[in-house]
């Protein structure tokens, strides 16, 4: 399976260090998924504003195509302000409803207070439900004190729970493989 680690922002390291563990975790339990880590930071980005998909940049082309062509993501995000960063919704609205049916997503996000936690569920699972993931249940939040002053998790429970979502991923990524993706409705 192709499975997409989703670096989504364009600035800081630390989403990216959550990503390389995860990517680790997950070649620990099943080396035979092609994993991918993509930053959105490499990417010329465009606004979404109504032309003709057609008209945009080939780098926004090129990140729906690694969108259409994976068959599972892990979301990485940072939250500021209260908020998902505005390029990762921007890239999620380039995306046909019907690109992330049925495909399991697992989420890991950062944050500088204990509270922003809950932008995962009242933001970005909302947005992948619309798109109808199989979004794992468990979602590992850290914080900058899980970190040390060279941005690599010093602490074992984030350790551990990184460790938890890849194993839980693997499965709703072998769950998924007998799932239709053809959609009955129109919609």
């Amino acid at each position: 399976m192709k499975i997409l680690l989703v670096d989504g922002t364009i600035i800081g390291t630390k989403t990216g260090v959550i990503l390389e563990k995860v990517k680790e975790y997950i070649e620990e339990i099943n080396e035979e998924h092609s994993l991918e880590i993509i930053k959105l930071d490499n990417y010329e980005h465009q606004f979404v504003d109504g032309r003709p998909f057609e008209q945009y940049n080939e780098d926004m082309k090129l990140l729906v195509g690694k969108f259409e062509q994976a068959d599972g993501y892990i979301i990485a995000t940072p939250i500021f302000q209260g908020s998902i960063p505005g390029v990762l919704k921007n890239t999620f609205d380039f995306l046909h409803p019907k690109t992330m049916r049925y495909k399991p997503v697992s989420i890991v996000a950062n944050g500088g207070t204990y509270q922003h936690h809950l932008v995962i569920e009242n933001q970005l699972k909302p947005i992948l439900d619309y798109f109808r993931c199989l979004v794992t249940p468990n979602y590992v939040y850290t914080h900058m004190s899980h970190f040390d002053k060279n941005n690599e998790i010093v602490d074992e429970d984030v350790h551990n729970r990184l460790r938890e979502l890849a194993r839980v991923f693997v499965q709703y990524a072998e769950m998924s493989k007998s799932l239709c993706k053809e959609p009955i409705d129109t919609h």
